[in-house]
């Protein structure tokens, strides 16, 4: 009778901890988000057109590059190219070009003040100084387009980071360059 109690005490308490196990894994993949590291989501925006002359016969208004940049990567293998366009309208939008990064957690696309450092120097930078936080990463595959919001004083900013906001660390950065 005595091993009978200590056996379902012992059983009690394994059920426990195999609950706690699983939930514990449970939160953290939901966390964590690991199936991401196999996942692609390709976004194939189309670039700002042209907006049409004014008056007849007048040549159409095309977009004007502001800055340039290459993705250089940090956390995760990241490359492609940035644009900053004026619109005719005077809106400004920053397009991501042929991007190719790792999908992951919370990725959000900024417009900092830090310099773009090579290497693990690099990762965790862009939220010392300034940022401005356009979105979350539309996709980690193809062209996108992200509105920078009106009055925004590019001035202040010198690099586009694909920051993971969740782990506080830059999957790939370009430096802002005049077009």
């Amino acid at each position: 009778m005595v091993f009978a109690r200590i056996g379902s005490h012992k059983g009690k308490i394994a059920l426990v901890a195999v609950a706690v196990l699983v939930l514990a894994l449970g939160a953290g993949a939901a966390y964590f988000e690991p199936w991401k590291l196999f996942t692609d989501t390709t976004v194939s925006e189309a670039a700002p057109t042209p907006a049409p002359g004014s008056g007849a016969g007048a040549a159409p208004q095309l977009p004007a590059p502001l800055s340039i940049g290459r993705f250089l990567s940090h956390e995760h293998t990241t490359t492609g190219s940035l644009v900053i366009l004026r619109l005719p309208d005077g809106s400004r939008v920053l397009r991501l070009e042929d991007l190719d990064t790792s999908d992951g957690p919370d990725l959000h696309v900024w417009l900092t003040d830090a310099p773009v450092l090579e290497g693990r120097d690099g990762w965790g930078v862009f939220d010392d100084g300034q940022y401005l936080d356009l979105g979350e990463l539309k996709g980690n595959k193809g062209s996108q387009n992200y509105t920078i919001p009106e009055g925004t004083d590019l001035a202040k900013y010198t690099s586009v980071s694909i920051w993971c906001d969740r782990f506080n660390v830059s999957f790939g950065a370009a430096t802002l360059e005049k077009a």
